[in-house]
């Protein structure tokens, strides 16, 4: 049965905010959450961006849900303090956190004023960070020389069972490629057809574990309301992943979505004033074989629509 959770958007939501919003989102029965880890948002109109490791601390404190968080290792982060960090939470709440690690974009890596690399570069820096944290997680001291430095690390605290390391994929080429570390895999919507391809790439070269979707979507109770929403938010995430990874600040993505009309932001949102619609695409994606969907409603005000969905489309999976 397909377990659909709640998206926790730290660019959109202040961090207080937010903890309200996945409390409530958990009494209107969503199963499991996850969240986005940014130094800045995607634009200056959403205003916001809490330092994802402290708020998951509290988050699973005062939940009992599941979370899990997307994350990049080996630029602003050092892969052993990501890997404390996970030890840290795995050991506090055992069973209820993955991460999932990738390579980053420049709008939160810029920073820490290092080079941003290429593409590839950055590919290969990620697996030195996967196995580098893999065997910190596993007990071992660690010295490593490579595109990343780590000088005799070790943790102190040990996790039990150890947390899920989750790969982020939006492309073929990519989810064949991760399936060689990832106890899972996920992804963002995308037309079915690529979901498929996805899908069949990672399992096709050995990938192991459960398939997640992140679902951008816009519910309001009017269909101009929903619509209006989605561009107001998200019209800065219609571009391709090459954009998306090389813009340096919410500035930069602001200018470059200045003309971007309403309606391209149906190829990226799920947008609807019918519930009946969203439980129409989530069950296609349900039946293309993902375990978890996260859905994350792309507005700054969360309250209306956990009511709708818990109300109208819950439910529905729930029964099935």
């Amino acid at each position: 049965m397909t377990r659909i959770g709640f998206h926790a958007s730290h660019e959109q939501i202040g961090p207080r905010q937010l903890l309200t919003d996945v409390e409530h989102a958990e009494r209107a029965g969503f199963a499991m959450a996850m969240c986005s880890d940014h130094f800045a948002p995607w634009s200056e109109r959403q205003g916001h961006s809490g330092f994802t490791l402290s708020w998951l601390g509290a988050a699973l404190a005062r939940t009992s849900l599941e979370f899990g968080c997307v994350h990049a290792p080996g630029q602003r982060y050092h892969p052993a303090t990501t890997a404390q960090a996970i030890a840290t939470l795995g050991e506090m709440f055992p069973g209820r956190f993955w991460i999932a690690l990738g390579s980053g974009e420049n709008m939160n890596e810029h920073v820490t004023d290092g080079q941003w690399l290429d593409k590839e570069t950055r590919t290969q820096r990620l697996e030195e960070c996967v196995d580098v944290i893999r065997r910190l997680l596993g007990g071992a001291t660690v010295t490593h020389r490579g595109l990343i430095r780590v000088h005799e690390a070790r943790l102190w605290e040990r996790a039990d069972p150890l947390p899920l390391l989750i790969a982020p994929a939006v492309s073929v080429e990519s989810a064949a490629r991760v399936a060689q570390w990832a106890d899972g895999l996920v992804t963002l919507n995308q037309p079915l057809d690529t979901l498929r391809e996805i899908i069949d790439a990672y399992r096709g070269a050995g990938g192991r574990g459960k398939l997640a979707l992140q679902v951008h979507l816009s519910w309001a109770p009017t269909q101009s309301e929903a619509l209006a929403i989605a561009h107001d938010q998200w019209r800065t995430n219609v571009f391709g992943a090459g954009l998306a990874w090389d813009l340096r600040t919410p500035a930069a993505f602001d200018e470059a979505a200045r003309f971007v009309p309403p309606e391209a932001l149906h190829d990226v949102v799920r947008i609807s004033a019918n519930p009946e619609q969203h439980v129409a695409w989530l069950a296609e994606y349900a039946a293309l074989g993902f375990d978890d969907i996260y859905c994350h409603h792309v507005g700054q005000q969360q309250t209306d629509f956990i009511d709708a969905f818990a109300e109208h489309v819950l439910p529905v999976f729930k029964e099935s």
